[in-house]
C-alpha cells in the first residue's frame, strides 16, 4: 500500500484508519538528518543523566532549585525519548504507516513531555523569584516538598487535559486523506484529515496553547520584572552581578525553548511556511533543547562545577 493509494482513500469512513507519517518523505538527504539526530539522542541521554547523577550524589545540591534542574533532566530525557527513536523507527526502516491506537499514544507522549519543558521553565523562574526577591524567606517559602507537590499538580493536570484532546480525536472519522503531513502523529495536521466537525478539537487545541505556551511565556516575563525591580534595590554592584549570575542558565534555556515556536507562529501568520520547512523546525525544537539544557546548566551553574570537581577528586581519591 502505498501513500499515493492512502491519499485517494475517499468516500469511506474510517474509525480507526491506518496512517500514514509523510513528514520526512520528500526532503533531500533526510538520511543524513536522521543520523545527526541519532548523535543528539545519544549526547542528550547521556548529558541528563549524567546531570541527575550528580545532584543525586552531591548533598549540597539536595534543594529545591536542583529538584527542579532535576525535573528538568527527567523531562528532557522523555520528551528526546518520545521523538527520536521513533521518528528514526519511521523513517529509516520504511514503518510510516501507523495504527489508529499507536497514533493517539504517540500524540500525547510527544505533546506531553513537549509542554512539560515550558512547565519546567516556569518552575525555574519561580524558584529565582523566589531567591532573589524573597532571599530571607526562601528556605521557608520554597521547600524540597512544596517544590515536588508543584511538579506533580503539573503533571496531573497537563496529562488530564492533554488526555482530553486526544480521546477528541478519537471520536472524528476520516474519510479523506490518511496521510499526516508531519514527522510525528501531530494534532493539528491529524485533526485536519478529519471529515466530521472539529471545533471542539480545535477549541481545546487552542487553551492547551493558551495554557501551557502562551502563559508560561507570560509567567516567565512576570517573574523577570519583579527579579529586574529587585534589582535596582542592591545597592552593590557585586550583589547585582551575582543575582544576574543566578539567572543567567534559565535566561538561555527560555531562549533556546521559546524563540524557534515564536519564529515559527510569526513566520506562519505573516506568509505560507513551505511542509518541510515547518516540519525540520518542530524536530529541531523538540530534540536540541533537550541536549542543549543539561550541557549550559552544567558549564554555567558554578554549583554544579563544584560539585563536578568534588565527584571527580572523590573518584580519583578511591
Amino acid at each position: 500500500m502505498s501513500p499515493n493509494s492512502t491519499t485517494m482513500s475517499v468516500n469511506v469512513t474510517f474509525g480507526r484508519p491506518l496512517f500514514y507519517i509523510n513528514g520526512f518523505s520528500n526532503m533531500l538527504y533526510a538520511n543524513y538528518y536522521f543520523m545527526f539526530l541519532s548523535v543528539v539522542y545519544v549526547l542528550t541521554i547521556l548529558a541528563n543523566a549524567f546531570l541527575m547523577l550528580v545532584i543525586c550524589v552531591e548533598q549540597s545540591l539536595h534543594n529545591p532549585k536542583y529538584v527542579a534542574v532535576f525535573h528538568l533532566a527527567v523531562v528532557d530525557t522523555c520528551c528526546s525519548t518520545a521523538v527520536i527513536p521513533n521518528l528514526i523507527h519511521t523513517f529509516i526502516f520504511s514503518s510510516q504507516f501507523i495504527v489508529f491506537e499507536a497514533c493517539l499514544a504517540n500524540m500525547f507522549f510527544v505533546h506531553f513531555f513537549n509542554g512539560l519543558q515550558s512547565l519546567s521553565l516556569v518552575l525555574l523562574a519561580y524558584d529565582r523569584v523566589i531567591a532573589i526577591c524573597f532571599p530571607l524567606h526562601y528556605h521557608t517559602i520554597n521547600t524540597n516538598t512544596r517544590m515536588i507537590i508543584i511538579i506533580v499538580v503539573f503533571w496531573v493536570f497537563f496529562s488530564v487535559m492533554l488526555l482530553v484532546v486526544v480521546l477528541l480525536v478519537a471520536r472524528l472519522s476520516f474519510c479523506k486523506s490518511t496521510v499526516i503531513d508531519s514527522f510525528f502523529c501531530d494534532h493539528g495536521p491529524v485533526c485536519k484529515l478529519a471529515c466530521n466537525d472539529i471545533s471542539a478539537n480545535s477549541i481545546f487545541a487552542k487553551l492547551l496553547i493558551a495554557l501551557f505556551l502562551i502563559l508560561p511565556m507570560v509567567l516567565i516575563i512576570l517573574s523577570y520584572a519583579c527579579i529586574v525591580f529587585q534589582l535596582f534595590k542592591i545597592t552593590s554592584r557585586e550583589g547585582k552581578r551575582k543575582a544576574l549570575k543566578t539567572c543567567t542558565s534559565h535566561l538561555i534555556l527560555v531562549i533556546i525553548f521559546f524563540l524557534p515556536i515564536l519564529v515559527t507562529y510569526a513566520t506562519a501568520m505573516v506568509s505560507a511556511i513551505h511542509p518541510n520547512a515547518r516540519i525540520l523546525n518542530n524536530s529541531l525544537s523538540a530534540t536540541i533543547p533537550p541536549l542543549l539544557n543539561p550541557i549550559i546548566y552544567t558549564l554555567k551553574t558554578e554549583e554544579i562545577m563544584e560539585a563536578i570537581k568534588k565527584l571527580y577528586k572523590k573518584t580519583r581519591f578511591s
